[in-house]
């Protein structure tokens, strides 16, 4: 099943002679499960994809399929709602809550909400990201790598129909990178999570299960 599509998606900014064309009709889709990587170099028009794909910013035309909804025909507030649930972002400066622990980081999306707490999927997410002694402590006890791992497990936490991951292994060593993309596949499968990762990194995005590429705002066939 599709769970993502974009039609003829363009994003244009500015006019006439300084008219940028970051998006320049993109038709990607992605299936239910998936494991995805979009590598593109700076300026590609990978970031600003991104952001459409989870309703971040609104095209100059074209649309956005996520989980059979059309974003874009959504007023605002109805977005936000939307995104909140169905889409989980994992950024490459994790943006935990410094005054929260571990636990209460991951569930936080959860009760913003108003819903209970799936406590035994949590414990799973928790556990297969080997997050199970840090539970209690605070973003500013842990590593690059062990923020990260929490910044996903936080994502994964809503069951969203899909996870957009921006560069998840920015801030990392290769080492910890590995790791961590390893962690993200493992998820994917075990949780049945779509995952979409936007990164630089050809060694990165080869851990995917598909590898689609970027090059001035269109997509290279």
């Amino acid at each position: 099943m599709t769970i993502l599509q974009t039609q003829a998606l363009k994003k244009y900014y500015g006019s006439g002679n300084t008219e940028v064309h970051a998006l320049d009709g993109v038709d990607l889709s992605v299936e239910t499960g998936e494991f995805v990587s979009i590598v593109g170099t700076s300026g590609s028009g990978k970031s600003t994809l991104l952001h459409m794909l989870g309703g971040l910013d609104r095209p100059t035309s074209g649309k956005v399929y996520v989980d059979s909804q059309d974003i874009f025909a959504l007023r605002d507030d109805a977005l936000t709602i939307f995104r909140r649930r169905k889409i989980g972002f994992v950024f490459q400066s994790y943006n935990l809550v410094p005054v929260l622990n571990v636990y209460e980081n991951i569930v936080l999306p959860i009760e913003l909400d108003g819903n209970p707490v799936d406590q035994d999927y949590v414990r799973q997410i928790i556990s297969v990201l080997g997050l199970d002694a840090m539970k209690t402590r605070l973003p500013s006890q842990l590593s690059g790598g062990q923020q990260q791992r929490v910044a996903i497990a936080r994502a994964l936490a809503t069951k969203p129909a899909i996870i957009l991951a921006d560069e998840p292994t920015g801030n990392l060593d290769s080492r910890t990178s590995q790791d961590v993309l390893s962690l993200m596949k493992v998820t994917s499968t075990q949780f049945g999570q779509t995952i979409v990762m936007i990164t630089h990194n050809e060694e990165i995005a080869q851990l995917s299960d598909r590898i689609i590429r970027i090059e001035d705002g269109k997509i290279r066939r």
